[in-house]
């Protein structure tokens, strides 16, 4: 039956036009980004003492690089990436060491980036593409192999990957938020390439256990926790972040303040252009702008998803599920903690904070999807006349196309 299945999925692969909506959703995301960061370009610098476009400058360059990104991957052949994910995890290993030796930033006393002068790169974001890329490979082999339920195989694998990086992300690094987002991500494909419910609900009662340990065992992690349950007990300190983010949230009223009519990005919300600027665009534009800017987000991933069920085999379809997994709950938890339902956690909101490395990455990771996107499978539904191209996934591909042999 799978390799029926196989070959059904590669009869269905034709190469075909892309799909632009994926790169028109991308875009609005990446504009409304640059028009908040320019709007308060001028206060940031004030307030870092450069210019008053320095900001939006370093965020084109990025987007710029990132469209260079985008194009490159967008022209490899997804099936190339397998070849490519032992020198990808052994650069993101090279990366990450170098990360962890740089000496830290006063301000930023963390050891998560590589700082050069003006230049920064933040070493989890290679972490999780080459993550991407190496699971994919692993769990779309075990499929075919029909080794996804063994646990030497399949569970043990994982289960020592993830506690490599847990150990540097979350223990070193101390970036539970990154590391929320790739336990989220492994978690996704696991379950849709078909590792069973019971063994990955036994990884999450780890999981749980261990960020227990990690919030407990650990000070400032303690008081986050603290400010997310009583985020107004103490605005003047460890609450600062979380009442000014609810502060701009709530002064965007139903329309906003307007584009320059900010008040919490002239030093009163830290983060404004990239873990906060969720707050930052709701002040300006309202409940109404929230609204339009999560119908994107809706499209966005409603888009990834589709094309997921579309994919034209394991692999490939494990790729857009974990890029899926990744900037979905990037985007849960920034939303979430600027409205105080979830932690602050540091995390930026894909294609529309400011910053470089993650906006190239994920910019990257979306060229993988739009090659992919060439080569989804379809089948045609004669409905009333009329026929229309109709997505299948992988089990109703399968059924579909049994049917239509009886049919013969």
């Amino acid at each position: 039956m799978r390799d029926r299945l196989r070959q059904a999925e590669k009869a269905q692969a034709r190469k075909h036009r892309p799909d632009y909506w994926l790169v028109i959703l991308s875009m609005a995301l990446l504009v409304i980004g640059v028009i908040v960061v320019y709007s308060i370009s001028p206060a940031l610098g004030k307030a870092h003492g450069v210019s008053s476009d320095f900001f939006v400058a370093k965020q084109g360059v990025a987007i710029g690089i990132g469209a260079v990104a985008f194009f490159i991957t967008s022209r490899i052949p997804y099936d190339r990436w397998r070849q490519l994910m032992v020198p990808l995890a052994g650069l993101a290993a090279l990366v990450t060491l170098v990360a962890l030796i740089m000496p830290v930033d006063p301000s930023y006393p963390a050891h998560r980036w590589i700082r050069l002068g003006s230049f920064s790169f933040q070493s989890v974001e290679l972490l999780k593409y080459a993550l991407l890329v190496w699971l994919a490979a692993l769990l779309a082999d075990r499929i075919r192999t029909g080794s996804i339920k063994d646990a030497n195989r399949t569970l043990k694998p994982l289960l020592v990957v993830l506690l490599g990086i847990g150990v540097v992300v979350a223990g070193i690094q101390s970036d539970l938020g990154s590391m929320a987002v790739i336990i989220v991500m492994i978690s996704a494909m696991a379950l849709v390439a078909g590792l069973p419910l019971k063994r990955l609900a036994l990884i999450g009662a780890v999981i749980v256990l261990l960020v227990t340990l990690a919030v407990s065992t650990t000070p400032y992690r303690r008081d986050r926790l603290a400010t997310f349950l009583h985020p107004t007990a103490d605005c003047q300190s460890a609450g600062y972040q979380a009442c000014q983010a609810l502060i701009a949230v709530g002064s965007g009223g139903v329309a906003g303040l307007g584009l320059g009519g900010s008040v919490q990005a002239y030093g009163y919300l830290p983060e404004a252009a990239n873990d906060s600027i969720f707050a930052i665009y709701a002040e300006k534009f309202g409940f109404v702008g929230v609204a339009v800017l999560l119908a994107i987000f809706a499209a966005f991933f409603t888009r990834l998803k589709s094309l997921a069920e579309r994919a034209p085999d394991d692999f490939s379809r494990l790729l857009i599920i974990g890029i899926l997994g990744w900037l979905a709950t990037q985007t849960i938890i920034n939303i979430g903690a600027m409205l105080g339902l979830l932690p602050l956690k540091g995390i930026t909101l894909p294609l529309v904070s400011y910053g470089g490395t993650s906006v190239v990455f994920i910019m990257a990771a979306l060229g993988v999807v739009f090659h992919i996107s060439k080569y989804t499978s379809y089948t045609l539904q004669a409905e009333s006349g009329n026929s229309l191209p109709r997505a299948l996934n992988r089990r109703s591909m399968d059924r579909n196309n049994s049917t239509n042999r009886s049919q013969l």
